[in-house]
């Protein structure tokens, strides 16, 4: 069975959003000892950079990208001064190099003219810089700064579809419906549990439904129960 269409699917109520939640407190470990963030950058400005570079790339692939990078620029000021031939050199094996290359660059330079060389730490700001998206913005406010907020990966807008948990049409609207719903108590972790849960039960391929902790509260659950009956 498909997944259901984001338009025609039917949000969880207040009751089961909280109840999905607590099933995932418990059933998922959230973040651990080895979360650092977005391949265990120290700062915002290489988090940043990290996340330009991995979209659409292996883990494996972005980490050696952002190892050659930073071997010949650690700052946006330096970064800036490298011809984009280099930088496109530097982080081939992340794929899509070249555009890759540019974006940093702009990014690079918009980031000295409009802050001093100094990360923002607002997604609206921050989603002004050339490459970078919702996402990224997300992810660079939570690891780098430390402020609780859900990026929406690949992982979450699946569980958030699939569930009913926050459906929507494109990732941004989905991030924007799950911020809204995702409960106070648990915004510091549900990034994490709701990773752990896309890659241990919600799987892209031969999701564990019946194996699933929080089948109750799920649509496709019902929906795929209710077709095979």
């Amino acid at each position: 069975m498909r997944d259901p269409n984001p338009e025609a699917q039917w949000p969880m109520n207040d009751r089961e959003v909280e109840a999905f939640y607590r099933t995932l407190s418990e059933a998922m470990p959230g973040r651990t000892a080895t979360a650092k963030g977005p391949k265990d950058q120290p700062n915002p400005f290489r988090t940043c950079i990290s996340c330009m570079c991995s979209a659409q790339s292996l883990d494996r692939n972005t980490a050696a990208a952002t190892r050659a990078l930073f071997r010949l620029a650690r700052t946006p000021q330096s970064m800036a001064r490298l011809p984009v031939e280099s930088i496109a050199g530097a982080i081939r094996p992340c794929g899509l190099y070249n555009r890759k290359a540019q974006n940093i660059l702009a990014f690079c330079n918009a980031l000295i003219q409009r802050h001093e060389g100094r990360v923002p730490n607002t997604r609206e700001a921050l989603m002004q810089l050339p490459g970078i998206g919702r996402k990224c913005a997300d992810i660079v406010l939570q690891f780098a700064f430390g402020i609780d907020t859900i990026a929406v990966d690949t992982h979450v807008y699946r569980v958030c579809n699939r569930t009913g948990l926050a459906p929507g049409t494109t990732a941004d609207k989905t991030a924007d419906t799950l911020l809204a719903r995702t409960p106070g108590w648990a915004l510091p972790q549900a990034h994490f549990w709701l990773i752990q849960f896309g890659k241990t039960y919600c799987t892209a391929r031969a999701p564990r439904c019946e194996a699933c902790p929080a089948n109750t509260w799920c649509r496709y659950y019902r929906q795929s129960s209710a077709a095979s009956k």
